[in-house]
């Protein structure tokens, strides 16, 4: 029996999802919580107060109510000291396979443009 794995052999095991448990999309507002303010003691009025905004924005992204706009994602970025695209690719991940899920059979039947002669 060989020990080499083949790169065909190992793009496979990736698709083979028989047994993998599909977890819902991550909300960004969850991140927000859970990873940075909750281990940090934060409430939302102190992290709206860092970031000059409004308290009932940050209690409504915590809520997974709404999204994470450029403008908050640039604020968290400097103030948890990640880069503001953390936060914006959350918010993109998160709509996108939100919406793939309600719209993904319409996808389907969309033809793609000819590839060029």
């Amino acid at each position: 029996m060989s020990d080499i794995i083949t790169l065909d052999a190992l793009r496979r095991s990736f698709d083979d999802t028989e047994g993998v448990t599909v977890l819902p999309p991550l909300h960004p507002g969850e991140v927000l919580r859970e990873e940075f303010m909750v281990p940090l003691g934060l409430t939302a009025g102190a992290v709206a107060k860092a970031l000059n905004l409004p308290r009932s924005r940050i209690e409504r992204i915590v809520k997974e109510e709404i999204g994470i706009s450029t403008d908050t994602a640039l604020r968290l970025g400097r103030y948890f000291r990640t880069s503001h695209l953390f936060w914006l690719n959350l918010q993109t991940r998160f709509e996108s396979e939100t919406l793939l899920s309600e719209i993904g059979a319409e996808l389907e039947g969309i033809q793609p443009v000819p590839e060029a002669a």
